[in-house]
């Protein structure tokens, strides 16, 4: 580094040494902080999260190709739990089940999310109490949330009752014991507890929306929805991508609901295979084939966040 020196008869161009500089900017005898870090500080959690996580997921995925009871020995029998799952008409309904609640919850969330965040972002005075009260139940127990609505949705519920108070008794059913309406009582409960979550997202999203470049596509006359397609669907897109994400993760692996609402009735109808890995490997004893659901269970959840990672990815990264 060259520094300029100027005295009362000239100026002159002095060069630091490179050693000297760097003394210049250190406290003399004090050491940086960050040379106190070490790698293998992380070393305990390295350790615990390859243990419990992938060894675990390894192992099961090892025993999903084998016949094994939970207690004793085992034999290795190749594909033929798979081939099992996906010719029993109860299994493989149990993974259309799964991928019903896993998109029509991903869709319904972030609608009606994006719905709520739109509405209340601004405008409202009220926003705030708003908030609070969309978010709730975000934050309750899955069972609790479940075992309210199980009594909303019985003969005798809320739901029978206000449909008679207004002259609509030929619509009263025994919701939950419905083979149509259950899986989709289902769904309405996780939408209803999720929504906020979603919203809280877009929400986040929403905030680094300039209102400035709002208000400019509204002077060049751009209406309402022009203004959002063009404007803030770009700029919060990745909002859009770590709710879909979420969402589609929480659908593929919804139990809570399933277990509190229905238990996997009416006759296997409400059936997923995140409760099929459960009664397969915990009340049948059949740990090998529980084992071959939960692994069927991991590549439908990892095919899906890849394929919504690409659907939702900035495509103008890369381009000049």
């Amino acid at each position: 580094m060259t520094a300029t020196m100027q005295d009362d008869q000239s100026t002159r161009a002095v060069t630091v040494p490179p050693k000297n500089r760097r003394a210049s900017t250190r406290i003399k005898g004090r050491r940086a902080l960050i040379s106190y870090g070490h790698w293998w500080w992380a070393l305990p959690a390295i350790v615990l999260v390859i243990g419990v996580h992938y060894v675990a997921t390894l192992t099961g995925g090892f025993f999903a190709f084998t016949d094994w009871t939970g207690l004793g020995d085992w034999q290795f029998i190749g594909v033929d739990n798979f081939v099992r799952i996906f010719s029993d008409p109860l299994l493989l309904g149990s993974v259309w089940n799964t991928l019903f609640l896993a998109i029509g919850s991903v869709v319904l969330t972030n609608v009606l999310g994006l719905l709520y965040a739109l509405a209340i972002n601004r405008m409202l005075k009220t926003r705030y109490i708003l908030r609070t009260l969309l978010f709730m139940p975000v934050v309750l127990s899955p069972l609790a949330v479940s075992y309210v609505w199980k009594f909303i949705f019985q003969f005798d519920g809320p739901l029978n009752d206000f449909l008679g108070l207004i002259g609509l008794q030929s619509f009263q059913k025994v919701w939950l014991a419905d083979p149509t309406f259950s899986i989709w009582a289902i769904l309405i409960v996780i939408v209803w507890q999720q929504t906020g979550f979603t919203m809280v997202i877009y929400l986040a999203g929403l905030a680094s929306v300039p209102v400035e470049v709002e208000e400019a596509a509204a002077l060049d006359g751009a209406n309402l929805w022009q203004r959002f397609w063009h404007v803030v669907a770009p700029a919060i897109r990745p909002s859009i991508a770590i709710a879909t994400t979420l969402g589609i993760i929480q659908g593929l692996r919804v139990f809570d609901q399933i277990l509190a609402l229905t238990g996997g009735g009416p006759a296997g109808v409400t059936e997923t295979l995140a409760t099929q890995v459960y009664k397969q490997a915990f009340s049948l004893g059949q740990f090998g084939f529980g084992s071959a659901l939960a692994l069927v269970l991991t590549v439908i959840i990892l095919v899906f966040a890849i394929f919504q990672q690409w659907l939702t990815r900035d495509r103008s990264v890369g381009k000049a």
